[in-house]
This record gives C-alpha cells, sequence and structure tokens, in this order.
C-alpha cells in the first residue's frame, strides 16, 4: 500500500470543511493512518516549503500556513498519491474538475484548501517531517472491499 500526506490548510479549517474534506478521502477508499490538528510552526513551514524558498510567493506562503490551525494526514492505499491529488483538484480551483475539493469549495490559487504530495520521494519526506517514521499500519474490516 501506498502512503501519501494530506494537509487541511487554514482556510479549509477556518470555513469549517474539515468533516467534509476527510470525508472525500475516505469514501474514494483511502484509509488515515496518522491525523493530528495543529499549528505549524514558522520552522515546520519554512522546512516543508524550502523547495519553493525564493520565489515571489515564499514568504505570503509562510505567513498563510502559519496564520492558523491545520489538520495534517497520512493516507493509505492503493495509488494514494495519485488518488488523493485527483480528489483534491488541480492547484488552481479555476482549472479543477468538477466535484473535487478545490472546484466545489475553492476560488483562488492562494486560498486552495488542501495540500497534498505530488510523488513518493515528496511523501516520504512529508510524512517523516510531520509525522516521523514511525506511523503503526492497522487493519480496516472493509479493505477487503475497497482493494483488490
Amino acid at each position: 500500500m501506498e502512503r501519501t500526506f494530506v494537509m487541511i490548510k487554514p482556510d479549509g479549517v477556518q470555513r469549517g470543511l474539515v468533516g467534509e474534506i476527510i470525508n472525500r478521502f475516505e469514501r474514494r477508499g483511502l484509509k488515515i493512518v496518522a491525523m493530528k490538528f495543529m499549528h505549524v510552526s514558522r520552522e515546520l513551514a519554512e522546512e516543508h516549503y524550502a523547495v519553493h524558498k525564493g520565489r515571489p510567493f515564499y514568504d505570503g506562503l509562510i505567513e498563510y500556513i502559519t496564520s492558523g490551525p491545520v489538520t495534517a494526514m497520512v493516507l493509505e492505499g492503493t495509488n494514494a498519491i495519485a488518488v488523493a491529488r485527483n480528489t483534491m483538484g488541480a492547484t488552481n480551483p479555476a482549472d479543477a474538475a468538477p466535484g473535487t475539493i478545490r472546484a466545489d469549495f475553492g476560488i483562488e490559487i492562494g486560498r486552495n484548501l488542501v495540500h497534498g504530495s505530488d510523488g513518493t520521494e515528496t511523501a516520504a519526506f512529508e510524512i517523516g517531517l510531520w509525522f516521523g517514521e514511525d506511523i503503526p499500519g492497522w487493519e480496516r474490516s472493509v479493505d477487503g472491499w475497497v482493494f483488490e
């Protein structure tokens, strides 16, 4: 099974969409293996978004992600990265397909509700950064009905 990191950003939390967003991932069949509600420190934000350092939007991104609480999760399932990203929709909500989280609830790229890992290396880095390396697995009774 593949794992991915997903974060409901401050706009999703402030708008009361945490339950709806989690529900979308669970309805797709992804399993939550770790989750926490937290305020992001500046240090964690800078490490998480280090790849964007020096870009014009970097400072605003750091201010935004530290402006309020987030919900950080590790999701697991077959092709979890692709499934989670498809469920979220395109980064710019204006380009996101109808029925995705960003299309249904977002308008602007700077308030696009969720972050998700974009590949296996990124997922491993982000999961380690936010949760450490020791995330226990667990068996869900419906997994046989979701995964072949």
